[in-house]
């Protein structure tokens, strides 16, 4: 995890997403990349077909990037203290969802901050283009900054690709924690290899493992995960993101959707 990449908009989530990068780079030494984040001002404009947009488009994306500039440098001043800073700002224009997504490919790790319905908070569609689009991990931070990373981390087992990619994309996290803690939603598992079977592989790298095989159906998976997260003092989730496809899920519902909607603390991600 030498290599970060950090989107900035202006949300609400910004200082948890720069403390969150910060203690990934307290961790393993990383660099982290921060690009200024904006609309799409020429699909806008295509969209609306507004001609006189075009004259303003150049100062708008020029205001929005100083403005992005100034929460960076303001955080930097603050979290510096003197000591080397592992940010670095890449920020000659700014950057689209797509484009995000597409740069994220040469780097370690993404970290976005958790969508919220609320104008002033993250956005999904940021989300989905790191998720989708780097073929790399992602991390969520949560809307309250996180004091510790991956002391204690807890797997969301569910036998699919989607997971075994977290998985195996999560090694350096979990090469790290104190206490790693299995959990398996019964009723949410696809065809595959058993919990019983992580656990055993995970042992092989010499790392201490526990299961907690869950076979509640009074809840949705998604919020049995997180209460056994947070009854585990859990600082860090592994989960597959979208085993379902996102469709299915915003019609009936999914342990990502709701993790997504609900976690107070990091997610790491993979697709």
């Amino acid at each position: 995890m030498k290599n970060i990449l950090v989107p900035i908009e202006d949300h609400n989530g910004i200082p948890s997403v720069l403390q969150t990068a910060q203690l990934v780079a307290g961790k393993f030494g990383s660099q982290i990349e921060v690009v200024p984040l904006g609309p799409d001002f020429e699909a806008l404009i295509a969209a609306h077909f507004a001609v006189p947009m075009s004259v303003s488009n150049e100062k708008a994306q020029r205001e929005l990037l100083a403005q992005l500039r100034a929460m960076f440098d303001d955080f930097s001043k603050t979290s510096s203290a003197g000591e080397k800073t592992p940010f670095s700002w890449n920020g000659s224009g700014l950057f689209t969802d797509i484009k995000v997504g597409a740069h994220g490919r040469v780097f370690d790790l993404t970290i976005v901050g958790r969508p919220g319905v609320e104008p002033s908070d993250p956005r999904q569609a940021t989300l989905e283009a790191a998720l989708f689009e780097s073929g790399r991990p992602i991390l969520v931070a949560p809307p309250k900054p996180p004091k510790t990373l991956g002391e204690v981390v807890v797997i969301a087992w569910n036998a699919s690709t989607e997971t075994a990619r977290t998985v195996g994309f999560g090694m350096p996290f979990l090469k790290k924690a104190r206490k790693i803690i299995v959990v398996s939603v019964t009723s949410a598992m696809s065809p595959g290899p058993s919990p019983e079977l992580l656990v055993r592989a995970l042992q092989r790298h010499g790392l201490e493992v526990s299961l907690e095989v869950v076979d509640e159906t009074t809840q949705p998976a998604g919020r049995l995960i997180l209460a056994r997260a947070a009854t585990a003092g859990a600082d860090l989730l592994l989960k597959g993101g979208y085993t379902q496809s996102r469709l299915r899920q915003m019609v009936f519902g999914g342990a990502t959707s709701l993790i997504l909607a609900e976690a107070n603390i990091p997610v790491f991600m993979a697709h």
